[in-house]
């Protein structure tokens, strides 16, 4: 039989699930929201988890957010769509960058811990990142970006928009397409790459491994990508960037080399976070971080309701924007 959730109370009373929160945590509402929740509450018997509801009254009415990189714009979009969420259920967000270091996003779930917590999201440094810090009595955690343990997730779909970013550049005509992305270890860098590879194979093409390069996840790595690509006589033709910042990286070393676009065809997963020159002749496959942000704190507000389903994965689409436009 189903368990009733939060969502389902919203729906009977008419009400968001963050008004729900609200009520379920002695937070002000108008009493005619308060009054429509506590019917659909009778209604549809619904009865929080206890052992959340019991947690829940000994934390805080805060959030933290744990992010590799809070220099680049694609988190910040993702944390404004957070925010905009868990404020509206009355809860703060803590922000803490954690640079891609595990041991540093470790120290930081210790604290939220300790601090008591009442949730955290958490893009993970590592695929082995270990959320045992705060998980423990079922404190919830929700994974952002990429997946992490045995946990809710908002992710992209990763390959899927790296298959469409090299489709477009074969579409346009190139066929010698390489593909820079970041850390191998990393999934959505993986994840975009086996993208790449898959696209070419769908056209008859197998990859050449010396067309994959993988870097950081910042402007430098994209420059640097570009150097090795294009050192030799085989260059390529055009080049996937695997995120915001290798686009702006690669854009700017192309522009650099008087290679830049439409010379060399450039597609970038992410939307490019600022004026680049040639950036109107690159196609950008954009990804909404902000709702990947909004449904992320949903689902934690879910939990810290006491949703005590197993966990949810929900992976959402990037969106394309042809060259030239």
């Amino acid at each position: 039989m189903a368990v009733t959730t939060i969502y389902d109370v919203a729906r009977e009373a008419g009400v968001s699930p963050a008004t729900v929160s609200r009520v379920f945590n002695g937070i002000s509402v108008s009493p005619e929201k308060a009054e429509a929740v506590r019917r659909a509450v009778d209604a549809l018997g619904f009865v929080p988890n206890r052992t959340a509801r019991t947690l829940r009254t000994q934390h805080a009415q805060a959030v933290a957010l744990v992010i590799p990189d809070i220099e680049n714009p694609y988190y910040t979009e993702m944390a404004r769509g957070i925010e905009d969420i868990a404020s509206e259920a009355g809860y703060s967000v803590v922000l803490c960058n954690s640079d891609g270091d595990p041991d540093k996003e470790a120290s930081y779930l210790r604290i939220a811990a300790s601090t008591h917590m009442a949730g955290v999201l958490i893009a993970a440094a590592s695929p082995t990142s270990d959320l045992a810090p705060f998980a423990a009595g079922g404190r919830p955690v929700v994974a952002v970006d990429r997946r992490a343990g045995d946990v809710d997730a908002v992710v992209m779909a990763n390959r899927e928009a790296g298959a469409e970013a090299t489709a477009r550049l074969w579409d346009a005509g190139f066929r010698r397409i390489a593909c820079v992305s970041g850390p191998a270890d990393i999934e959505t860098a993986r994840e975009r790459a086996l993208g790449w590879a898959d696209a070419l194979r769908a056209r008859g093409v197998e990859p050449e491994p010396a067309l994959l390069q993988h870097s950081t996840f910042r402007v430098e790595g994209g420059r640097e990508c570009v150097d090795a690509l294009f050192s030799g006589v085989d260059r390529p033709d055009a080049v996937v960037a695997g995120n915001n910042l290798l686009g702006v990286g690669v854009l700017q070393r192309l522009a650099e080399l008087d290679l830049a676009p439409p010379r060399t065809g450039v597609a970038v997963i992410g939307s490019l976070p600022f004026a680049t020159t040639p950036a109107d002749f690159a196609t950008v496959v954009r990804l909404p971080a902000r709702e990947m942000g909004m449904t992320a704190a949903r689902m934690l507000l879910e939990r810290i309701g006491g949703d005590d389903e197993p966990p949810r994965l929900v992976t959402l689409r990037g969106e394309v924007r042809p060259a030239g436009r």
